[in-house]
């Protein structure tokens, strides 16, 4: 799975696409509406999805990459809307993916969130499960 190209954006929702780069920002494209769009790093802050990680028990992070695969390969037991669970229900299916996180460190809407990226990536088929 190639992650690297992907991105969150502060103050916007859902993942990006990276298309261009410029000295004061990038052009993205919204994974959601398809639509590109200058996005200014002056205003925004740029969290590529290959620099995110979950915190585990030992103090180390595991790679976003990791857990999204793991998720993928459990795909059938991913919730399919994360804004009907409860905190506990939503903890407790990151621990099916990942046993070892970090239950102090990692919030809920942490979770949340990476159920709603990997719904967005595995909707627009962004998922390519061949290295390059």
């Amino acid at each position: 799975m190639d992650i690297k190209d992907y991105l969150s954006v502060s103050g916007l929702p859902g993942l990006y696409k990276i298309k261009a780069s410029r000295p004061n920002g990038i052009i993205a494209t919204n994974l959601q509406t398809g639509a590109s769009t200058f996005i200014s790093s002056r205003k925004h802050q740029f969290s590529p999805l290959e620099s995110i990680g979950i915190y585990k028990n030992d103090g180390d992070t595991e790679a976003l990459k990791i857990i999204l695969e793991a998720m993928l390969a459990q795909k059938d037991a991913v919730p399919e809307s994360p804004k009907k669970l409860s905190n506990t229900e939503l903890l407790d299916y990151l621990e099916s993916v990942m046993p070892d996180f970090d239950r102090d460190l990692v919030k809920p809407r942490d979770v949340k969130k990476l159920i709603t990226w990997f719904h967005i990536l595995d909707k627009h088929g962004d998922f390519d499960t061949t290295e390059k």
